[in-house]
């Protein structure tokens, strides 16, 4: 089917080209959403005649994106989930869970905007990034933790795995001084 785009869509066109899609993706997708119209004369006739309110609508919504995005952008937000001792989370954070976290931060961010490349499945930070406007993207960081305390850590470049390997380091570390202090008391038993 031959569409006539209404706006930029993303690996598509821009605003006013006439593109052959599939009919299920126009029919279910594009037009319902006011994204295209049908090629037909009608149509192409309407389209010229609103042409200039459809790019005045397209830049008003483009520099409001553009100002979110300058607010949003580098923004942390932390998500709290259970995990295991070696950071594999129980279950995921998907794009619900990142636009809630920017929701609750003072951001209005749906989760149609969320792109992730797969579900988080790893306590740690991890760069998101958000499609404000089909030209306008921003990217955050989602800090995936057990506590807030955790969080703070996290926040500060330190991994759980690290902590985990330091405290279990420390902790070889005070049984082998354990162990030598019985050995040289042993030895001096056996000395006397």
């Amino acid at each position: 089917m031959d569409v006539i785009l209404l706006e930029r869509v993303a690996k598509l066109g821009q605003m006013g080209e006439v593109v052959r899609v599939k009919d299920g993706y126009a029919r279910n997708f594009l037009l319902p959403q006011g994204k295209a119209m049908r090629v037909n004369a009608t149509n192409m006739a309407r389209f010229e005649a609103e042409k200039a309110q459809l790019e005045l609508r397209n830049l008003e919504s483009r520099k409001e994106a553009q100002s979110l995005a300058d607010k949003l952008d580098g923004q942390a937000f932390v998500v709290i989930r259970s995990a295991s001792d070696g950071g594999a989370l129980y279950g995921s954070v998907t794009t619900r869970d990142v636009a809630e976290a920017a929701t609750s931060g003072g951001f209005s961010i749906e989760r149609r905007m969320v792109v992730l490349s797969g579900p988080i499945k790893e306590l740690g930070m991890h760069a998101v990034e958000i499609h404000l406007h089909p030209e306008v993207s921003a990217t955050i960081k989602v800090n995936v933790a057990r506590s807030a305390e955790e969080a703070e850590i996290q926040a500060q470049g330190k991994s759980i795995q690290e902590l985990a390997a330091e405290e279990e380091a420390a902790a070889e570390f005070e049984i082998q001084e354990l162990f030598d202090d019985m050995g040289s008391a042993a030895s001096e038993d056996l000395a006397e």
